[in-house]
């Protein structure tokens, strides 16, 4: 984005401007002046529902196995929010909304729950990492 307090950087040979940028995407990866990766989380997770709701029949599907659920998540869905994650800092807040995504999507594979008195209800966050094993931060660790 040009802005007017700032002139945009001229090439060496002053025939050619270049435009100065607070953000772009180089190779599928974010790469702004502030070095936060907020915005580079967010286009991931936004990247991982799209591939999430391409898939939303098999995902929901009860002639599926949950291990082919699940195989499919670790093959196609978690890729797709991890690239370039090698170079990533997380923060708190931002292992908050990646941990957030990631239930979301176990949710739907797992299910419901049929409670004693008849009820359904989704399961907890316990319940799910205790299914798991693994969270996604430990996706990222065993990864590289």
């Amino acid at each position: 984005m040009y802005q007017k307090n700032n002139p945009p950087y001229l090439h060496k040979d002053r025939r050619r401007t270049v435009e100065q940028v607070n953000s772009f995407k180089y190779i599928g990866t974010i790469v702004n002046t502030d070095n936060s990766i907020e915005e580079e989380i967010r286009e991931r997770t936004a990247a991982g529902n799209r591939a999430h709701h391409v898939h939303k029949k098999l995902f929901s599907s009860k002639l599926i196995s949950q291990n082919i659920k699940l195989q499919h998540y670790n093959t196609l869905i978690c890729p797709t929010v991890t690239y370039a994650s090698e170079t990533w800092v997380l923060k708190e807040h931002m292992t908050n909304k990646l941990m957030t995504f990631k239930r979301k999507i176990m949710r739907k594979i797992f299910g419901l729950i049929r409670t004693y008195d008849g009820y359904w209800r989704i399961k907890t966050n316990q319940e799910i990492n205790d299914i798991l094993g693994q969270n996604i931060i430990g996706f990222f660790k065993k990864k590289y």
